[in-house]
């Protein structure tokens, strides 16, 4: 049995969760404590507004920020160690995802970047570190994401029943697990949290909408919502990736400012809701013919009314959150980051090539020794 420990930060870029596991020597994935360590208000504005500026941010501010969010990971996984009473010395490794700042996933100039040194990390940690987890599988011709259904075909697979496992981050994803075929199929269906949470930030001046409550108070329009379902993302074949560069405010913006009547913006806020709620179930029925099960997990489980919604639209499917497995759903990704370092330091690939587009599978990461 080998310890590990994942942290990851996704596109909301709210809080680094960290995750302390247990790997045994048949790669059984347990659980033994998971956490969420919010980004100090300054860094995640900073943060904000880098990825905002991603093509045009200068070096001096791109390696202040890679320094600032590797100490703030350093100290999360101090502070989860300290609370499990584990010392760090007995932590194989940890798997690091980073930041994301931007994610171009376009054939013609492919490209993913993270921050968070890890050098840092292992220094100030005094573990091993793994990290720079997407741009093997780049390098092969993939899209360096999603990466997390490896790690739902590894934790989370029925042999008897298909399963969809849905991450609602600021951009969703899904994985669809066929007991008849051992091939996965997982891609990015949209947006997630992401609109609903800048939306809320800018009308509300809140981090997010509570449960849905706000965009419960009003119906969706449907002409905004047919307009915004129309967009190309949606219809395209996987292997496909997406990112906060794509579906943005702006991207919003447009669509809301060629309707000839602007919505209320309580009426915007139901309409995304619905947006990522119809988009996650197209994604699963245009792809299977029999989920059974529905498992959801990420901040958007916690959303009472999307959970409505996507139930609501994947008629006949059960739908509910990866608690039904035993994995708090803010877990997961931490826990697929804690398993890919394991991955990568047993020599062992970690991209499916079916999901990110990759010419082939690939050992992904590389390792950061803390100074002896």
């Amino acid at each position: 049995m080998s310890r590990y420990l994942g942290l990851m930060s996704g596109t909301s870029i709210d809080a680094i969760d960290a995750a302390l596991v247990d790997i045994d020597g048949a790669g059984r994935v347990r659980l033994d404590l998971y956490a969420e360590y919010p980004y100090p208000p300054a860094l995640a504005a900073a943060l904000h507004a880098a990825r905002r500026q991603a093509e045009t941010l200068a070096l001096d501010q791109l390696y202040r920020l890679d320094l600032r969010v590797a100490e703030a990971f350093a100290d999360a996984a101090l502070e989860l160690l300290q609370v499990a009473g584990v010392e760090p010395v007995s932590i194989r490794a940890i798997g690091s995802h980073g930041q994301t700042l931007c994610h171009h996933p376009d054939p013609a100039a492919r490209y993913t970047v993270q921050v968070g040194d890890p050098n840092v990390i292992a220094a100030r940690t005094g573990i091993a570190t793994v990290a720079d987890l997407r741009r093997m599988d780049v390098a092969v011709g993939g899209e360096g994401a999603p990466l997390a259904p490896a790690f739902h075909a590894h934790a989370l697979r029925d042999p008897a029943l298909c399963r969809a496992i849905v991450n609602i981050g600021g951009i969703a994803n899904v994985t669809l697990l066929d007991p008849a075929s051992e091939a996965v199929t997982g891609f990015d269906t949209g947006p997630g949290n992401a609109l609903m949470d800048d939306w809320t930030r800018a009308h509300r001046g809140e981090a997010y909408d509570a449960d849905g409550r706000w965009a419960g108070s009003a119906a969706p329009d449907t002409d905004l919502l047919a307009a915004l379902s129309a967009d190309p993302y949606f219809a395209r074949r996987p292997p496909k990736s997406t990112g906060r560069e794509y579906f943005n405010s702006g991207w919003l913006a447009r669509h809301i400012d060629a309707m000839p009547v602007r919505p209320d913006p309580a009426v915007v806020q139901a309409t995304l809701l619905q947006l990522t709620a119809r988009t996650i179930a197209r994604a699963i029925t245009e792809n299977t013919s029999a989920t059974a099960e529905v498992y959801v997990c990420g901040g958007g489980a916690y959303n009472a009314a999307l959970m409505r919604a996507i139930a609501g639209t994947l008629d006949g499917s059960k739908v509910t959150t990866t608690a039904a497995l035993g994995i708090a759903p803010n877990a997961v990704e931490a826990m697929t980051f804690a398993w890919l370092a394991h991955r990568r330091v047993e020599g062992l690939t970690g991209n499916l090539p079916s999901v990110t587009g990759a010419a082939r599978s690939a050992v992904l990461g590389g390792l950061y020794l803390p100074p002896p």
